[in-house]
């Protein structure tokens, strides 16, 4: 399952790590951002060690998606060493967002 990252817990899980991040910015009333959820959720336990996978709802935190420019959801952005390092926007299929997870590990 994909962490619950918030406003409040941005800087230590994501920029902090020294791990690949991938950040699925998201929202209930998104339809792509339903197909892409599940795929998220499976990516985490297939990187679980290897990479952090995580999800911001950007109803219930609004600071870090405006901080990042996010404007359509879903928007999956990859972190490494605190800097964006590659970015889908839209609904992809998991093969995808693996293949560039992948490039950064």
């Amino acid at each position: 399952m994909a962490l619950e990252i918030t406003d409040a817990n941005f800087k230590e899980t994501v920029l902090d790590s020294d791990k690949p991040v991938l950040v699925d910015f998201w929202a209930t009333w998104c339809g792509p951002c339903r197909m892409v959820g599940p795929i998220v959720d499976e990516l985490a336990n297939d990187y679980d060690g290897k990479a952090v996978v995580g999800k911001v709802n950007v109803d219930d935190n609004s600071a870090v998606p405006s901080e990042y420019g996010i404007r359509n959801i879903p928007a999956l952005l990859i972190f490494k060493n605190g800097e964006i390092v590659d970015k889908v926007i839209g609904a992809v299929p998991k093969s995808v967002l693996a293949e560039k997870l992948d490039a950064q590990l």
